[in-house]
């Protein structure tokens, strides 16, 4: 799929027919993430991928837009070394650009996606560090839920051009 195509059609999935995911669309995902742009190149990201059902289960009971988790190939929690990158603002940056980049990846491999936020909300976060056991020094920044399609979604025009502002507000 060309990069244009990918953008201008990808959309969130949440309907997803349970599938496992192989291990090569899995690598590609992932690596996707991993070619992210990042602040000073610090690359302070760190990716947990769930796959226990057990798991997703508990996840979905915790955070109410994670619904649809269990019956998703995985969910890959992205994460951000906070020793990596001491600006939280950049840290919660450029593990969105790994996020968007995974959300592509997997478009482009056919596969829906959709990202479920995490950081800031302690009600979100708290019980992901203790579900995945992640070290203190690594915040959970979102969620990338992966599957195997149920539904296909149009392509929607979003371009606004009352939000385009040349040179000045």
């Amino acid at each position: 799929m060309e990069v244009l195509e990918a953008i201008f059609t990808r959309r969130s999935v949440r309907n997803f027919t349970g599938q496992p995911i192989s291990e090569e669309h899995l690598k590609t995902v992932v690596n996707a993430g991993f070619c992210a742009p990042s602040a000073h190149n610090k690359q302070p990201w760190h990716f947990v991928i769930v796959r226990d059902k057990d798991a997703l289960e508990n996840i979905s009971k915790v955070h109410p837009y994670a619904k649809m988790l269990p019956q998703a190939g995985c969910g890959i929690i992205v994460c951000g070394d906070k020793r990596k990158e001491g600006m939280t603002g950049f840290l919660i940056e450029d593990c969105s650009a790994a996020i968007q980049n995974m959300l592509l990846a997997a478009h482009g491999l056919g596969l829906g996606a959709v990202w479920c936020g995490l950081y800031p909300v302690p009600q979100l976060t708290k019980p992901v560090i203790k579900f995945v056991n992640l070290p203190s020094a690594i915040v959970p920044v979102g969620m990338v839920v992966i599957g195997h399609k149920a539904e296909e979604k149009e392509s929607i025009d979003r371009y606004d051009d009352s939000k385009v502002h040349i040179e000045q507000w």
